[in-house]
């Protein structure tokens, strides 16, 4: 799960059209991270979701990759720069316990808020598979019982 920090202050203080280029960057650089075996998508506003298998022996090596790749500035059409930063939840299924994608996408979300505005990746534990929702959110989101269960 990736979340955008401070991208309502973006759209604010620089406009709707600012905004669209941050989101489509951070889209961009998902894709290009996960690789093309992984499913990369925005769930709404400002949230991102990727589903890929990451080796353990990998996995902490590519969540840093990840948060530099989203912390790198963005360019506008005009040539303006601005400073990005996104929270990062990450869930497996050894943490979880199940290869349910809700179950993972929950404990990925609930691994997100604990590290919001870290400047880290938060690697879910089996204490945020418990969380029933975050933020006032309901469990789960749309879509994911297309899927029912990660790869």
């Amino acid at each position: 799960m990736v979340d955008a920090d401070r991208f309502n202050e973006v759209n604010d203080r620089l406009g709707h059209a600012a905004g669209d280029t941050v989101l489509a960057s951070v889209a961009a650089r998902l894709t290009a991270w996960a690789g093309p075996r992984a499913a990369v998508g925005r769930l709404g506003g400002d949230e991102f979701a990727v589903v890929l298998e990451l080796p353990a022996t990998h996995r902490a090596l590519r969540l840093e990759q990840l948060v530099r790749m989203l912390h790198t500035p963005v360019t506008l059409d005009d040539g303006r720069t601005v400073d990005v930063a996104a929270s990062v939840g990450a869930a497996t299924p050894d943490a979880v316990g199940s290869r349910d994608l809700s179950a993972l996408q929950r404990a990925a979300n609930a691994a997100l808020y604990d590290g919001k505005h870290s400047g880290r990746a938060v690697l879910a534990s089996a204490a945020h598979a418990t969380v029933p929702s975050v933020n006032g959110r309901r469990a789960g989101r749309p879509g994911t019982a297309i899927l029912g269960r990660a790869a």
